[in-house]
């Protein structure tokens, strides 16, 4: 099942999100697995485990959580292994991976589209996978982009090419019980005040991320 939600205008910013939507559950062979879109942007997850973890890997008191990141096309390079690395520090502060010691956690994301916001989508997309997994976690995690364009003006979930002419492009996740930042991304230049602003204008639509996945979830689980 396909849900989706319009566009959200930010009254504070005058920006705006572009419509996002999810199914939840699609592949059978995962434990759990989320498509979530931002606007054209779209993304595919699926999570296995807890399970069996390679010897070299294992962590005694915890389980070892495991992102790979495969592009639309081409094999994964340095740009690919840093938005890896940003998505597993992204979920592994969310799991609860001291309950399950001595296992592997996988999390594999594979772009589908990429109309920008990439980063954002797939730690949102992440998120539903493991909540559909059945993963613990200590809150859930959603991730806003915004951007400034060279007259200084918000704008959240951009557009590849709106992020392509931007002077700074910021990336927050946010978790769900004090909406704290767990993890920034953060590129081009930008004063504080600017910073702040993008800041605010991204945890405020936060909200409405994590009103999405209460209302994909609650559908998802009224047809089962």
């Amino acid at each position: 099942m396909f849900t989706e939600i319009k566009s959200t205008k930010m009254q504070q910013e005058q920006c705006e999100l572009r419509s996002f939507g999810s199914e939840i559950g699609g592949l059978t062979r995962s434990d759990g697995s989320a498509t979530f879109n931002q606007g054209d942007t779209t993304v595919l997850v699926a999570v296995y485990g807890p399970g069996d973890v390679r010897q070299n890997k294992e962590i005694i008191d915890k389980a070892t959580v495991e992102v790979v990141f495969k592009p639309k096309t081409g094999l994964p390079g340095v740009y690919e292994k840093s938005q890896e690395r940003l998505i597993q520090n992204s979920c592994a502060a969310a799991i609860l991976s001291a309950l399950h010691p001595r296992t592997s956690i996988l999390i594999v994301v594979q772009v589908i589209k990429d109309s920008g916001s990439l980063l954002s989508c797939c730690i949102n997309a992440a998120c539903l996978a493991l909540m559909d997994a059945g993963v613990p976690m200590k809150y859930l995690i959603c991730s806003i982009t915004s951007a400034l364009d060279k007259e200084g003006t918000v704008i959240l979930d951009p557009t590849d090419k709106q992020c392509k002419d931007a002077a700074s492009v910021m990336t927050f996740a946010f978790e769900s019980r004090k909406q704290n930042i767990i993890t920034t991304s953060l590129s081009g230049s930008c004063s504080i005040e600017q910073y702040n602003t993008c800041l605010a204008a991204s945890k405020l639509a936060s909200q409405k991320i994590f009103a999405f996945y209460r209302t994909s979830v609650e559908r998802k689980l009224s047809k089962s």
